[in-house]
């Protein structure tokens, strides 16, 4: 009977010991919306600094390739990963990344938009399915950065705005690199878990919807979208 006992604790114990090494060993990233530092939501307005007002009905976009920078300078890599970010889906706003938990965490690297070995392999499954919607059938590759919705500023049909950034084909390719410094804002205090801001106002504060309301193919304009990116992203 003691001996019974005294196994089962151990087994406790190594699966408790196992449930904290794994938490230890990953960082949270959880991925927040907002517009000009205010909550984000979707068909709530919101107003441009070009005085554009929004509704937005779709925001989707691709994180991959996640690094984790330590006070060392050294990284650790999460290649060939990809991490598809729906403001519909609540599930897909936080995910987790490898981490050496015992060295001090300082920044993250990753890319925005899914690079072109993965657009040239063709629609793959899970958050690279083409069935989640960012898939072009019409060409190979993946759309990077979508956003949809409506504004009075539009002179298109039902005043709709649509934004489908992506292209893998230089000189439009449109992948880019994000390097987010913590500034002493992750404190190490055990928790293992960062919020990712993605604040799209600073995006519109560029785009007169009047004048620019329609992307959804590569090209120059796409481009010029896909270099403000990076700006929108920051530690909280």
């Amino acid at each position: 009977m003691l001996l019974k006992t005294y196994l089962t604790l151990v087994l406790l114990f190594n699966c408790l010991t196992s449930s904290a090494q794994a938490k230890s060993d990953s960082l949270l990233v959880r991925v927040q919306f907002k517009f000009d530092k205010a909550a984000l939501k979707l068909n709530s307005s919101y107003i441009s600094a070009q005085k554009d007002t929004l509704v937005f009905d779709k925001i989707k976009f691709y994180l991959s390739d996640f690094r984790i920078v330590y006070n060392d300078n050294s990284e650790s890599q999460n290649v060939n990963t990809y991490h598809l970010i729906d403001i519909e889906d609540a599930e897909s706003h936080q995910f987790s990344i490898g981490s050496e938990s015992e060295k001090e965490i300082i920044g993250l690297k990753f890319n925005v938009g899914v690079d072109s070995l993965a657009s040239v392999s063709g629609a793959m499954a899970g958050d690279l399915d083409a069935t989640k919607g960012m898939y072009w059938a019409w060409q190979s590759g993946y759309i990077n950065f979508k956003i949809e919705g409506k504004s009075s500023s539009c002179t298109t049909r039902k005043n709709k705005f649509q934004f489908h950034i992506g292209g893998y084909l230089k000189p439009f390719d449109a992948l880019r690199s994000v390097h987010v410094n913590f500034n002493g804002k992750f404190n190490g205090n055990g928790k293992n878990q960062v919020n990712l801001v993605v604040d799209l106002g600073s995006l519109f504060s560029g785009i007169s919807l009047k004048e620019t309301n329609t992307i959804v193919i590569p090209g120059k304009e796409a481009v010029l979208i896909a270099d403000e990116l990076p700006n929108l992203f920051s530690m909280q």
